[in-house]
């Protein structure tokens, strides 16, 4: 059995742990209508992100350097913090964002470093140029000049199983729903 880093182990944590995250959220909000209105639209907005990225990446095939791809190297950490930033409004707690803030730190910055040294033995030559030219996480406003024509694909976004966020998060939304409703 080879010897795994660190990051490696995270890298392969880093869904479930996003559950247990997200129990304890849970049982700690405070959740209103309000809260569960603006959350889910900040969370739409993650999915949307991730949707996009997912719709460009052929993980391992070829570098993604269309769509979002385009902006920040890593589109699809961008979405879920973003979907994570919009959970958090909804459970309408500090002690929440405190966790999911955590989380995120514990997890994904590590994670994005895995994948950094994965993509550069992969793709040594593109990825050198693409890292000079694309930040790793917050987006630019200054998107890198189009490489390839490639345009958003529902097949890639079929076969990365970006559905599941969708439907896990309704049933996270559900589940707050039912919290402050039996709160």
């Amino acid at each position: 059995m080879k010897n795994k880093s660190l990051r490696q182990i995270l890298y392969r944590w880093r869904v479930r742990s996003g559950l247990f995250t997200f129990v304890a959220v849970l049982v700690i909000a405070a959740p209103t209508w309000i809260s569960i209105a603006g959350g889910a639209a900040v969370g739409l907005a993650g999915l949307l992100i991730r949707g996009w990225a997912a719709g460009h990446i052929r993980k391992d095939r070829r570098l993604a350097v269309t769509g979002p791809y385009r902006l920040t190297r890593n589109p699809l950490y961008l979405g879920s913090f973003v979907l994570g930033a919009g959970l958090v409004w909804g459970a309408r707690s500090f002690w929440g964002a405190g966790i999911f803030v955590l989380y995120f730190l514990v997890f994904y910055l590590p994670v994005m470093a895995e994948e950094r040294d994965r993509l550069r033995a992969l793709f040594p030559d593109a990825y050198a140029e693409y890292e000079r030219r694309v930040p790793m996480f917050f987006p630019t406003f200054n998107p890198a000049p189009a490489t390839e024509p490639r345009k958003w694909n529902p097949a890639l976004f079929r076969r990365n199983k970006e559905y599941r966020a969708w439907l896990g998060t309704a049933i996270v939304w559900g589940l707050f729903t039912l919290r402050m409703m039996i709160r």
